[in-house]
């Protein structure tokens, strides 16, 4: 039986199958950040987040240790997030363009959000064995969302994760590598891929990604859906 993302929410946030990791998020959410010094951090692992009856799921790399690690939502509280969001909203899905907390009011509409790794990792690196840990989630999430049509990846990462899903893995991987604005279609029963650099601060403060490329990304997105 399909699991609702309710319960896989409940589930995502207990888990602590990857030592290294569950021992990073949670030391960075002993210590914290000085900016953050009088704020709770969650320091557990970050369930997806949006509308239940979404056509695109958005799949990031994982949570920032001092935005979804802090605030338990995903790119939520740091300057990914205060980069995707405000392009979601200038497509018109999200309600607005400023996400900085849970009950904060965000909501999405048609775009569900996730990440192939749930929690925080040294270096923003999770080894290859965390990922393929976290995968499940991942797939849960899917099977759950009903309506799901494509997935926009964001960044090579997530691209690699979400080829070495199972439902994926007939698919021959050499053709299909990363690159910002790459669109590839699937056979029947797998949702559509729409490539895009991630919005790290290292992409968009450099200009490798600005905000008419990825304003871009999202009405190419709308357009593909049916």
């Amino acid at each position: 039986m399909e699991k609702t993302l309710e319960t896989i929410e409940q589930e995502v946030i207990t888990c602590r199958k990857c030592p290294r990791l569950v021992e990073w998020r949670e030391e960075v959410a002993r210590v914290k950040r000085k900016a953050y010094r009088d704020q709770e951090y969650c320091g557990k692992p970050v369930p997806g987040f949006g509308d239940p009856d979404a056509r695109i799921l958005v799949l990031g790399l994982a949570p920032g240790a001092h935005g979804s690690n802090r605030t338990g939502r995903m790119f939520t509280g740091d300057g990914s997030g205060n980069f995707l969001y405000p392009a979601l909203f200038r497509a018109g899905f999200a309600n607005k363009p400023d996400a900085m907390a849970i009950g904060d009011g965000m909501v999405l509409k048609d775009v569900f959000i996730s990440a192939v790794c749930r929690c925080a990792p040294p270096a923003n690196k999770p080894t290859r064995e965390e990922i393929f840990n976290c995968l499940p989630w991942l797939a849960s999430e899917m099977q759950a969302l009903s309506h799901l049509q494509g997935v926009v990846v964001l960044g090579k990462i997530a691209l690699d994760g979400l080829l070495n899903m199972p439902a994926f893995a007939e698919l021959p991987k050499k053709q299909f590598p990363f690159g910002h604005d790459r669109f590839y279609e699937t056979p029947a029963g797998l949702p559509w891929i729409l490539c895009s650099y991630h919005p790290s601060l290292q992409n968009t403060q450099t200009g490798r990604l600005t905000e008419d490329m990825f304003d871009q990304i999202w009405q190419k997105a709308k357009g593909y859906l049916k």
